[in-house]
């Protein structure tokens, strides 16, 4: 930055500050505009700030052990309260959203003009989870498997099935685990673990899926959105997806958390609820598929490093005699014993002395 600018005759003479800049320019011809680095503020939580103390937290409970549990019991008790509050809400969700989307609509100036924006909206969703599901997923397999991507989709096509139907990845979990060991024969040790945690922190779709919202929620409102609140969306957009629970819809939840990060007005989610239903479909699509690639490029990058499975013998049963009563009632002639009658005729053993 150019400081200790003065006027001599017709040029302006001006020095960085370390004075080993020296710049000579005519003062009629150039205006000096001198350049503060000023604050702003979004009047909002820091939500990626929270997420990011809670990730740190949690890390910190974890190695903290005996000594964290309490804190650790508390966080999971608060969690299944709020659990049971949102199924009470859930209950009478129905009538809620109906009047917020009654609300929005008499808000509308041009009610056409708003729904051709959310069909634009809803297109570029399935434009963008139909790119990463059918070209980027398939290419990071291939790249790390050098085997048929969609061979091995193939495989997974009732689970995909599944997902679209149910739109929830938790519920998906069994099918999936089917597929992968019967049809693409994946070893059971690696899928057991591998979809399980992706069923709950792999949540590509649903990042991809609340990345778009926010930027038509901001495109709704005329709101411009710089680099830096693009970069904010995406990393915040993945962190929550990262925490959505398996279950339909859960989108709508973590979606709260991405609009407030930069600011954007949390109410104008009722204007994708009309479509979202439908869109959870795909995502959950998406996720789906996503889990079992994953499943299938960790076990050919560890299937030389796992010991074979055992063989599917059946159990040695040992093998049980059943002896008549008579049988049972029958002495045993053993080495020093010694059968005798007695005087009512039972029969006595006598134990010779060792």
């Amino acid at each position: 930055m150019l400081t200790n600018c003065r006027n001599q005759g017709h040029y302006f003479f001006c020095s960085a500050p370390s004075d080993d800049l020296l710049m000579f320019f005519p003062s009629t011809d150039y205006t000096i505009e001198v350049l503060e680095p000023g604050t702003s503020t979004t009047n909002s939580t820091n939500i990626l700030g929270l997420v990011v103390f809670s990730v740190l937290m949690g890390i910190i409970l974890g190695r903290m052990k005996a000594k964290g549990k309490p804190l650790v019991d508390f966080c999971n008790c608060l969690a299944e309260a709020t659990m049971n509050i949102f199924v009470i809400f859930i209950w009478y969700s129905p009538i809620g959203i109906a009047f917020l989307i009654a609300g929005k609509i008499v808000e509308m100036e041009d009610f056409g003009v708003m729904i051709g924006q959310v069909g634009v909206y809803f297109l570029t969703v399935l434009l963008g989870l139909f790119i990463h599901g059918s070209c980027v997923l398939p290419l990071i397999f291939f790249a790390l498997t050098r085997q048929n991507p969609y061979k091995f989709i193939y495989g997974i096509s009732q689970a995909l099935a599944t997902a679209f139907g149910t739109s929830s990845s938790s519920a998906t979990m069994p099918v999936t685990l089917h597929c992968l060991e019967v049809n693409n024969h994946v070893d059971p040790r690696v899928s057991t673990f591998v979809i399980p945690v992706g069923a709950t922190i792999n949540m590509d779709g649903t990042a991809l899926y609340e990345a778009v919202a926010a930027l038509f929620i901001a495109n709704v409102n005329d709101i411009t959105m710089n680099f830096g609140n693009v970069v904010t969306i995406s990393i915040t957009a993945t962190a929550a997806s990262i925490g959505a629970a398996g279950v339909p819809q859960a989108g709508l939840v973590t979606m709260v958390i991405v609009l407030s990060a930069v600011g954007l007005p949390v109410d104008d989610i009722t204007l994708i609820l009309v479509v979202d239903w439908f869109l959870d479909r795909f995502r959950t699509f998406t996720n789906v598929m996503g889990d079992s690639l994953g499943a299938g490029i960790v076990y050919h990058l560890s299937k030389g490093e796992l010991p074979p499975l055992p063989d599917d013998h059946e159990a040695d049963v040992p093998t049980v005699s059943v002896e008549s009563p008579k049988q049972q009632n029958a002495p045993v002639n053993s080495p020093g014993m010694n059968v005798r009658k007695g005087p009512n005729g039972a029969e006595e053993a006598e134990v010779a002395a060792v």
